[in-house]
């Protein structure tokens, strides 16, 4: 009987950076065998490195470019992961971009469609290459949507932004739909957390001035504060666990 961390083979898509690097490093830590997916060929073979060096066993670290947007993409480059991996137990699609903010009236169909490509198409087509290797397999598996605290809490100029939340729907419909395989489909909601993409929104005095004071936990996310939930949801530990949603971010959806 294997203990219920134990890992094997797991594919995490924008695993170059923030969530999804502190995701991959923690899998790697528990034993699981990684392939990350980056839509930059040079950050993505930076992460590879760094996590291999970080790695007792550097062939267990596994990179590739692709734009999760795009079908072909997605098929070949999960082809590929398997067959690097040797199979996929369990597929974390963390890829997304940030949104710029604009007002409703200023907000443009280009820049609606740009974020959705990524956000939520992106996550279908890695969710759907997924669940095919799953199902055939016939071994059962975990897919994890890193989604948004955006899905319970509003925001200002975020009507496009929100479509990282759009996925929590997303999730529970699968969940539903591929018990049937034993494949699990969950999703994880963060809040305010330090990345390339909100350092400098987070930088800002103003705004963490008024925004620090309601979490409870008085500090923002870091990618580190990921690992725990990724591990838990990619292994046998959360058997049992489908269809749910859960939010990390300091309890600032509480308060």
């Amino acid at each position: 009987m294997h203990a219920p961390f134990d890992l094997t083979r797991d594919v995490v898509t924008g695993g170059p950076g923030g969530i999804g690097l502190g995701m991959a490093r923690a899998l790697l830590a528990s034993g699981a065998g990684v392939a990350i997916w980056g839509s930059n060929p040079d950050k993505t073979e930076r992460a590879r490195t760094a996590l291999a060096a970080d790695c007792s066993d550097a062939a267990r670290v596994h990179a590739f470019a692709c734009d999760v947007g795009d079908q072909a993409q997605v098929e070949s480059t999960f082809e590929a992961s398997v067959r690097a991996l040797g199979r996929a137990d369990a597929c974390l699609a963390n890829a997304g971009v940030s949104s710029k903010g604009a007002p409703l009236p200023e907000l443009t169909l280009e820049e609606l469609r740009r974020v959705q490509r990524v956000d939520v198409q992106g996550v279908f087509l890695t969710f759907r290459a997924a669940a095919r290797h799953m199902a055939q397999r016939g071994q059962g598996g975990s897919l994890v949507a890193t989604a948004s605290a955006a899905a319970i809490d509003g925001a200002p100029r975020n009507s496009h932004g929100t479509f990282k939340s759009a996925v929590t729907p997303m999730v529970r419909a699968l969940a539903v739909e591929l018990a049937w395989h034993r494949i699990r489909v969950n999703s994880i909601l963060p809040g305010w957390i330090v990345t390339d993409m909100t350092e400098k929104t987070v930088a800002d005095r103003k705004f963490a001035e008024a925004v620090l004071p309601r979490i409870p936990a008085r500090r923002w996310g870091e990618a580190a504060d990921f690992g725990g939930i990724a591990v838990d949801l990619a292994s046998q530990a959360s058997a049992h666990a489908t269809g749910e949603q859960f939010v990390v971010d300091g309890g600032d959806t509480k308060f």
